[in-house]
């Protein structure tokens, strides 16, 4: 029977699949413990080794190549370990680049790309990358992730995430809030604030609607009151339930477990999904009844997605659903 990815979809209409929380590290030790806690629970968080914010001045390209290092260690347990550079207009820009792309670029799940000013940036970072991976790299154009934080790239916004090359974008929320030079207040940098202030709800919707509008993946900012488990879930399960977010940061190991646990779909849905795909998959995906509702192929994406998501969080699933649809000879 026909696979719901090719029955559902087509070609390039569904966003990667890629883990839920994307976690942020920069000095070494943190950057270890965070390889260390993603072999333990497995790839439902990516781990992000950062070279903008944990690279000491000067020491820019030893620091790169500490992160490309880490990239190809069996740290690197699941193959989802990305890396963030410096902005495009940086000096150590380049270095970082070439680096990273010649010694890691066979596993290196993506790179991470901040405050492009616009369109142009988006443009120029992206031909710069894919040249610097002809010609020092191992010839694998690894995806590129851009962080919205500026102005001029949330006006450009929607071309950006239509760029061929782009797999997801984030929402850099505390560059935004200060670009406002002091016009949004300090608590709308806040856990709770940051969705309530409508020039930040503004920007978060313009990239969750350019996301989804292109097949690509929104992750939601920050929270930096870190030691609060509570504030960190509730905002995870707006950033999901309200705002349309798939992905969320975290910058504290203590994050992860509640971004993974709010964007992972519940039990009932779960179990909803399970019923109704299942059903149409034995119909071939023909219309079907299920508890006197009718549902055809377009309640079937949105079933089918609640399972990918399921999948991606490490939800229980049963062995025939896993087989039939998650394993490799499901996928063919």
């Amino acid at each position: 029977m026909v696979h719901p990815r090719e029955a559902l979809f087509d070609a390039g209409e569904t966003a990667a699949s890629i883990p839920v929380c994307d976690h942020y590290a920069g000095v070494e030790a943190r950057m270890r413990k965070s390889l260390e806690l993603q072999a333990e629970l497995g790839p439902v968080f990516d781990v992000t080794l950062d070279c903008e914010d944990g690279a000491p001045i000067g020491g820019e390209v030893e620091h790169a190549h500490m992160v490309a290092e880490l990239v190809m260690s069996p740290l690197n347990r699941h193959g989802r370990v990305g890396a963030r550079v410096h902005p495009v207009d940086h000096p150590a820009f380049e270095h970082e680049v070439e680096t990273i792309a010649r010694i890691a670029g066979e596993r290196l799940a993506y790179l991470m790309v901040p405050k492009p000013r616009d369109l142009a940036d988006v443009t120029r970072a992206c031909d710069e990358i894919d040249h610097v991976i002809r010609v020092h790299g191992a010839g694998r154009r690894f995806p590129l992730h851009l962080l919205i934080e500026t102005h001029g790239a949330l006006r450009d916004v929607d071309a950006i995430a239509a760029h061929p090359r782009v797999e997801s974008l984030s929402f850099g929320l505390m560059d935004f809030v200060s670009a406002h030079r002091g016009a949004i207040p300090a608590s709308a940098m806040s856990a709770s604030g940051q969705f309530m202030h409508p020039l930040v709800l503004r920007a978060k919707l313009e990239i969750a609607a350019a996301c989804h509008a292109h097949g690509k993946t929104p992750s939601h900012s920050v929270v930096t009151e870190f030691s609060d488990r509570s504030a960190v879930a509730e905002a995870a399960e707006k950033a999901c339930r309200q705002l349309g977010y798939t992905r969320m940061w975290s910058i504290h190991p203590s994050q992860i477990r509640p971004i993974v646990e709010a964007f992972a779909p519940t039990a009932a849905e779960v179990d909803q999904a399970i019923d109704i795909i299942s059903a149409a998959h034995a119909a071939d995906w023909a219309p079907i009844r299920h508890r006197d509702t009718l549902h055809d192929r377009a309640s079937y994406r949105y079933f089918w997605q609640v399972l990918e998501r399921a999948e991606r969080t490490g939800q229980p699933l049963p062995a025939q659903v896993r087989e039939a649809f998650f394993e490799p000879e499901g996928t063919a």
